[in-house]
């Protein structure tokens, strides 16, 4: 089985996964395109990286902080007038654990 080939049966398996229906053209075209992105993906293993420092984020300052303050927020009541629902001035949500 050649690269498009593994490529196309990943598409079938993943469609399945997903629980969609892909046409047999859908299967060949976005199986060729998976197959783009794996031998892209394998010429990037090829980039010599020794000695380049690991990346934590696009920016050089990814780790900006502040300090933490209080800081008045809006009244509760004001914050309320948009719930949908609210029982003793606190947001009533459904109940979602049994």
């Amino acid at each position: 089985m050649d690269n498009k080939d593994q490529a196309q049966h990943k598409v079938e398996q993943i469609a399945r996964l997903a629980r969609i229906e892909i046409t047999e053209d859908e299967r060949r075209s976005l199986g060729g395109q998976f197959a783009q992105i794996l031998e892209y993906v394998d010429a990037l293993k090829q980039v010599p990286v020794e000695g380049v420092p690991p990346m934590r984020g696009l920016h050089k300052n990814d780790a900006a902080t502040r300090e933490d303050r209080v800081v008045p927020s809006a009244l509760p009541p004001e914050i309320l007038r948009n719930a949908p629902a609210r029982k003793d001035g606190m947001f009533k949500i459904p109940k979602v654990i049994e």
